[in-house]
């Protein structure tokens, strides 16, 4: 009696043992990187909406936005963006490979007749990416370096990185901010992850003098609250009618 009590609680023990580690391997969170490459394939995208607020004595409402990314292999095809603000007309950017289509914004009225959209290279988020998500999650290096940089608990990721980082490693930013002020201005970041890894929401925020270098920015941050659905979805972006496009603007 004695010896079958003393095997079964030897079982026991050989299962536990046995057990735990896949418990916890199961429970272990997914790599993100990984998890984004997987949904990269041409013809597929993202969706989001983004609201950017300027935080000092007041909380003041800067723009929001809405769009879809165009994947390829590595990232980021081509993209749709439509932002909207108080301060200028609401605008519209299409962006494919390295060409950006502009409607509306702060050149709206600048255009020839019969002409809606302003055809020009780089700035994939159009004027209004002065005031937009500095951090693009659909781009595998980023994701990299932020993984690298922050740390990860449960499903959120958080971390600092700066800007003249972020330049190395995301074409997305470099264009979106193509001017600014100081290149050491740190970025904090706080991703949100789904259970298989991939990132549903982006929050970053940084110091609005990093980018505009005026007193009256001084002691304010600018923050950038970004959700993303519908990874892997069908999507195709398409360049605006020839007709209504031009590379001029008048003086």
């Amino acid at each position: 009696m004695r010896r079958t009590m003393i095997t079964a609680l030897v079982a026991c023990g050989c299962l536990l043992t046995t057990t735990v580690p896949a418990q916890a391997a199961a429970a272990a969170p997914k790599d993100p990187v990984r998890a984004l490459k997987g949904k990269l394939a041409p013809g597929r995208g993202v969706r989001f909406t983004e609201t950017t607020t300027l935080s000092g004595e007041e909380k003041v409402k800067l723009q929001s936005r809405k769009g879809t990314f165009q994947f390829n292999a590595k990232g980021v095809a081509a993209s749709d963006i439509t932002a909207t603000a108080k301060s200028r007309p609401k605008e519209r950017t299409i962006s494919i490979g390295n060409v950006s289509y502009i409607s509306g914004g702060m050149r709206e009225e600048r255009l020839p007749a019969g002409k809606s959209w302003l055809k020009g290279k780089g700035l994939p988020g159009g004027g209004s990416g002065f005031y937009g998500q500095v951090i693009n999650p659909v781009e595998p290096k980023t994701l990299a370096a932020l993984v690298k940089r922050g740390k990860l608990r449960g499903s959120t990721l958080t971390g600092t990185i700066t800007f003249k980082d972020l330049e190395k490693v995301s074409r997305w930013f470099d264009a979106s901010i193509p001017l600014r002020m100081h290149n050491d201005t740190k970025v904090s970041y706080t991703l949100t992850l789904t259970s298989t890894g991939l990132v549903s929401r982006v929050r970053a925020s940084y110091a609005a003098t990093g980018v505009f270098d005026t007193s009256a920015f001084d002691g304010k941050t600018i923050t950038i609250d970004s959700r993303f659905t519908g990874w892997g979805a069908k999507v195709s972006v398409k360049a605006p009618n020839p007709a209504a496009v031009t590379a001029d603007t008048e003086d």
